[in-house]
């Protein structure tokens, strides 16, 4: 095996990959593999929006005879930290040390550039959650991934407080959405915030609401609208208040709709509420990192797509 760039003409065999790997693995753990469907090419949005946010990023283990995808791995630089989005492997080269081999090279491009390495992965996958902590990743936040099949009517009971101030958010909001999130989760990613507002790639929605005293942001939401990728993430938010608020405008907009966010378990009070409005639990993800693990506030949204947190 060899450990080469992800290219643009790879995209396809890529969405034929991520699903292979996807089906496979939800049907011989969870017989679960039928909720991604029977066909590649809605993946092919993931390779797409990676290689739009980060070009020349994505690696690949391709076989030495055949040159046949092996497997994917998409790593985000950014200031404060770098992360790793998807890695995924072909399920008939299971054992080969593909996704070892891409996890070393990410974990060299962090250390050259003195940073912490950090990623979101499935806490019911033990063989990913093996490798990573053999590495050396300490897992520190526990999500519940929640679905929501929003009714046309809307969402039951009555808005949160403070929902009616939530706004979409403008290009002059990226560097104030960058700057909470470093605030509150000492992570800086100026590139995906004005990735999401110019939304030239994928279809995505963001929202944020402004503390009425300060003018500052008490928090942002964005949202996928896109019909191969339906997720309401990433985002941060003050306190459980202004999530509510947030989460609320998001899930009102996707009437009719299906989406998937990532809640934090601590945040209590907040999850009763996503019960209350017919969220229920899909699966679990564990935010991990090798190095050290930094003081936060408030609360984080990630997602699966792109994730560079």
């Amino acid at each position: 095996m060899q450990l080469t760039p992800l290219t643009p003409s790879d995209h396809d065999a890529t969405a034929s990959l991520l699903h292979r790997s996807l089906v496979h693995w939800y049907e011989t753990r969870l017989r679960q593999g039928a909720r991604f469907g029977d066909r590649p090419e809605p993946f092919r949005i993931f390779p797409e929006v990676y290689e739009a946010l980060d070009p020349g990023q994505a690696v690949a283990v391709r076989d030495d005879a055949s040159g046949a995808l092996v497997g994917v791995c998409f790593i985000h630089p950014r200031e404060t930290h770098v992360s790793v989005g998807i890695v995924a492997t072909d399920p008939d080269s299971s054992g080969r040390g593909a996704a070892r081999l891409m996890m070393e090279h990410a974990v060299s491009i962090a250390r050259d550039r003195g940073l912490p390495l950090r990623l979101v992965s499935s806490a019911l996958n033990l063989d990913s959650f093996s490798l990573y902590t053999k590495l050396g990743f300490i897992p520190h936040t526990l999500y519940q991934d929640v679905l929501f099949n929003v009714p046309v009517e809307g969402l039951p009971g009555p808005p949160p407080a403070r929902a009616d101030l939530v706004r979409p958010a403008r290009p002059s909001d990226a560097t104030p959405m960058a700057d909470l999130e470093q605030e509150l989760q000492a992570i800086r990613r100026d590139p995906d915030m004005h990735f999401f507002l110019k939304n030239e790639v994928g279809s995505w929605k963001s929202l944020v609401l402004e503390n009425e005293a300060s003018g500052k942001l008490d928090g942002f939401m964005v949202y996928s609208v896109h019909p191969s990728f339906r997720m309401t993430g990433p985002g941060v938010a003050r306190d459980e208040s202004a999530a509510a608020a947030l989460l609320w405008a998001a899930l009102d907009a996707q009437r009719g709709d299906a989406t998937v966010l990532l809640a934090p378990c601590l945040a209590g009070d907040l999850v009763r509420t996503l019960y209350r409005w017919g969220g229920r639990n899909v699966e679990l993800h564990t935010a991990q990192i090798l190095g050290p693990i930094p003081q936060t506030k408030g609360l984080a949204f990630p997602t699966f797509l792109p994730e560079s947190a």
